[in-house]
């Protein structure tokens, strides 16, 4: 089985203007999370899709494969989908290009969920450790069955507890998919739910449209970089680390 790892890589952001080309400890971040990837065990080659050749410019520095993808892509999703139009792989993971602390086990073990062939879509989620989290917004939320397929995601705390359960895990979703390349095609193709646009998560089209998401529980957290002060929290995360 072949698997590919794919890092969309779209140059302009809203809260943190080029935030992929921000500089790390020396490194472009998305220089960082590419390193990371690379590490991962179970993927076979690991692509950054670009959008403008000032991000393509600056990850072939670093000896990143690049391939470009349309400026008009609404998602990393999109991106993904046009780069499995162009290479053959069985499975396509979208890891995403600004979280420079993603673990590479983390990686793995979300490949590793297609070796059930019934997988047609995979995530990872990590249990809540800051009870702060529960009702913070920017922070998706996500519901298991015991099969660990997902019932839902949600920025709002969930599931809700009327009654105090001690044995009640808050899990916190990592923006990490998988995807079987025929699903892929078949998911970017789907027109957007009223669900993913209210909660503004993409993955809410895949449930809303009656299909399973099979999610590995990880012990190892990450944080996106959306704004300066993430920034600034990863900044030092990594000045720790060294």
């Amino acid at each position: 089985m072949k698997i590919i790892g794919v890092i969309p890589a779209r140059l302009k952001s809203t809260r943190l203007p080029e935030k992929l080309l921000q500089l790390i400890q020396g490194k472009y971040l998305v220089q960082r999370v590419y390193e990371q990837a690379r590490k991962a065990r179970r993927l076979d080659e690991v692509i950054i899709a670009c959008d403008y050749e000032k991000i393509a410019v600056a990850c072939r520095k670093v000896g990143a494969k690049v391939m470009f993808t349309s400026p008009r892509c609404s998602s990393g999703t999109d991106r993904v989908a046009e780069i499995a139009k162009k290479i053959k792989a069985d499975v396509f993971l979208n890891i995403q290009g600004d979280e420079p602390l993603i673990d590479p086990r983390t990686i793995d073990q979300v490949a590793l969920l297609f070796r059930d062939r019934a997988v047609m879509m995979g995530t990872a989620v990590v249990p809540l450790k800051h009870k702060n989290d529960i009702n913070d917004s920017n922070v998706v939320k996500a519901v298991l069955d015991k099969q660990h397929n997902v019932l839902y995601f949600s920025r709002s705390p969930l599931p809700y507890q009327r009654n105090q359960v001690k044995e009640l895990v808050f899990y916190k979703h990592l923006g990490l998919y998988g995807f079987r390349r025929e699903f892929l095609m078949k998911f970017a193709a789907l027109p957007q739910t009223v669900l993913e646009k209210a909660e503004s998560l993409e993955q809410l089209r895949a449930l809303e449209n009656g299909y399973q998401i099979r999610a590995v529980i990880t012990g190892y957290d990450s944080l996106g970089v959306d704004t300066a002060k993430d920034l600034k929290k990863v900044c030092a995360i990594i000045r720790r680390m060294r």
